[in-house]
């Protein structure tokens, strides 16, 4: 039981740390950290504007969250849930361009789903490398997602470019009709309330149903799995698929409440930072959604801090890469037996015997 209250409480232990680490760059810089981390949970939490800010900027990372958690209960590590986002969001600004859209709820459904099956479709890719040819998904995932970006690239500046975007490439914005609005005429668009919904239902299907279960056998056991005969390939598929079409949603969501079109806004760098939410999470999509918050505020304070302390907004960046490496750092330290170990410490700190016949010399 002890040992599992200090591995819950490593991620935490990480993030202090990293903040400790990120204040003592900012004295370096010449300003003061406490006022730093004040200003840090002002600027996310201080108000109800801040916290608009804050869950707006929180819905993208619980999806691209649920792209690193979902293949990670079936054992894979995927980190490249940054080129769903960019090909969902393009997949939901192509769709008019491909068919006409009812100017009403179903417009939007239609959009999100356009961006949910082209965002699965592309991560289970990287998992149909690993499971037929033995390509690491790490890897692959990861070189999928520059070439996502690169196809978002060539296609917006290119063939879908909207003409009246002149120093902005873009496509067509979408219809006024099919996007998402506020929630009851706040600026958090309805997508918050999409992604709060997607980890409760997706981390229910793990914790509840049967094909959850055979998901964390597969991830947890995979001789077992083997054993008592599990579809491991299709379960693997279909993990990626479910991730995938997340962080595809996550983009079509902001192409259909954010920016109302597809530009290189989009690539905002959302994949990546769910990463760091999922692994701060344990990959429970339960745990994601308040991970997300956090760092959904440390993303919305960047510009208080560049107001208040003249630091540069991309700075809260630093923060999470901090975060990331103690996070990874910390995974060495779990499942240690710390008693064990202390014992170990406090007999080496001892003083040792030396016997009294080592100390007489022959004559």
């Amino acid at each position: 039981m002890r040992n599992t209250l200090v591995d819950a409480l490593l991620p935490i232990g990480a993030l202090i740390g990293a903040l400790l680490i990120f204040g003592l760059f900012v004295w370096i810089g010449g300003v003061s950290p406490v006022e730093t981390w004040v200003l840090l949970f002002k600027g996310a939490f201080g108000d109800w504007f801040s916290w608009q800010n804050t869950l707006t900027r929180a819905a993208p990372l619980m999806l691209t969250a649920l792209c690193v958690a979902l293949p990670a209960r079936a054992g894979l590590v995927i980190i490249g849930g940054e080129g769903a986002v960019v090909l969902g969001g393009l997949a939901a600004a192509a769709l008019p361009y491909l068919m006409p859209l009812p100017g009403n709820a179903a417009g939007t459904v239609l959009v999100c789903l356009a961006g949910f099956a082209v965002g699965a479709a592309w991560i289970a890719l990287a998992g149909a490398l690993r499971q037929y040819r033995g390509v690491n998904e790490t890897i692959s995932s990861l070189l999928l997602a520059y070439t996502a970006i690169a196809i978002f690239k060539q296609l917006v500046e290119g063939p879908m470019r909207d003409p009246a975007t002149l120093n902005k490439p873009s496509t067509r914005a979408l219809d006024e009709a099919i996007r998402i609005g506020g929630i009851f005429g706040s600026d958090v668009h309805w997508g918050f309330v999409i992604g709060v919904a997607a980890c409760l239902s997706l981390g229910l299907w793990l914790a509840l149903t049967a094909r959850g279960f055979s998901v964390r056998v597969v991830g947890g056991n995979p001789r077992t799995a083997q054993l008592v005969g599990l579809p491991a390939s299709a379960l693997i598929l279909l993990a990626c698929a479910l991730g995938g079409g997340s962080a595809g949603l996550a983009g079509a969501i902001e192409v259909a409440a954010v920016h109302t079109n597809a530009n290189a806004s989009l690539i905002a760098g959302y994949g990546y930072a769910g990463i760091l939410v999922s692994f701060i999470a344990r990959h429970s999509p339960f745990a994601i959604i308040p991970v997300a918050i956090l760092f959904g505020g440390f993303g919305a304070a960047g510009s208080l801090l560049q107001r208040r302390l003249g630091l540069p907004d991309a700075s809260v960046q630093v923060l999470q890469g901090i975060a990331f490496v103690l996070i990874l750092a910390s995974e060495a330290l779990r499942g240690v037996d710390w008693q064990a170990a202390g014992e170990r410490f406090r007999r080496s700190m001892q003083p040792k015997e030396v016997p009294l016949s080592s100390t007489i010399k022959p004559t």
